[in-house]
C-alpha cells in the first residue's frame, strides 16, 4: 500500500470524530423533542431519501421496528407509484437529504401534505424546500467527506446516522422500553441468545 494511502485511510477517522464532535453544537432541544413526541405518538412511519441517505433510512425503519414503532423504508421510486398508500393521516414521513432539494422527494412532500402526515426533515440546508415544507426540521451537519475529493457519502452518511441513533436512543427512554420486549421480537443470533438466556 502506498504511504499516501495508508495515511488518507488514518485521516478519515480525523474528519469523521471532528464531524461527531461538532454536531452537539448545532443539536437543537426543541426541534429534537418535537421531533421525538412525533414518532413516539406515529402509528406508522415512513422514511425515505435517495443514495447512502437511502441506505440509512432503511437502518432507520429497522432501528424503529426494532422497538416496535411500527416504520418502513418507502423508495422514492415506489412512492409516487402507490407505496405512499402505507401512511395516511397522522402517520409521520422521515425525509434525509444533506441539500435538501432532492427532485425526487418533493413530489412525496406534496403527497404528504395532501395526506396530513407530519413530515420530519434531516438536512444542513434549513432554507430547502424539504426544510420549509417540514413540521419539525433537524440540522445536519458535516464538515467534509473523507476522500480527497469531499465527493463520497462517507461522513455525510455517518452524521445522518448519528441524529438516527439519537433519535431511537431518545424514543427508548420516552416509550420505557423494555429489553424483555426486544428479546421477544429478537430471538435470532448471538443477541437473541443473549437477551433470551434464563
Amino acid at each position: 500500500m502506498k504511504n499516501e494511502s495508508l495515511q488518507a485511510a488514518k485521516a478519515a477517522y480525523e474528519i469523521e470524530y471532528e464531524c461527531l464532535k461538532t454536531m452537539l453544537d448545532y443539536f437543537d432541544d426543541e426541534a429534537f423533542s418535537r421531533a421525538v413526541e412525533l414518532l413516539k405518538n406515529a402509528p406508522r412511519i415512513g422514511a425515505s431519501g435517495c443514495g447512502h441517505s437511502g441506505i440509512l433510512c432503511q437502518h432507520f425503519s429497522h432501528l424503529m421496528c426494532c422497538i416496535e414503532q411500527p416504520a418502513k423504508f418507502i423508495s422514492p421510486a415506489e412512492a409516487v407509484h402507490g407505496g405512499m398508500g402505507f401512511l395516511q393521516k397522522g402517520d409521520v414521513m422521515v425525509f434525509a437529504s444533506r441539500g435538501g432539494k432532492t427532485k425526487e422527494l418533493l413530489p412525496i412532500l406534496d403527497i404528504c401534505k395532501a395526506k396530513g402526515i407530519k413530515i420530519i426533515t434531516v438536512t444542513e440546508n434549513l432554507e430547502s424546500p424539504l426544510a420549509t415544507g417540514a413540521d419539525v426540521v433537524l440540522k445536519q451537519y458535516v464538515n467534509r467527506e473523507t476522500d480527497k475529493y469531499n465527493s463520497q457519502g462517507t461522513t455525510s452518511s455517518t452524521s445522518l446516522c448519528m441524529i438516527f441513533h439519537a433519535l431511537q436512543t431518545a424514543l427508548i427512554e420516552e416509550t420505557d422500553y423494555r429489553n424483555e420486549q426486544f428479546a421477544l421480537i429478537h430471538p435470532g443470533g448471538a443477541v437473541g441468545e443473549r437477551l433470551n438466556s434464563k
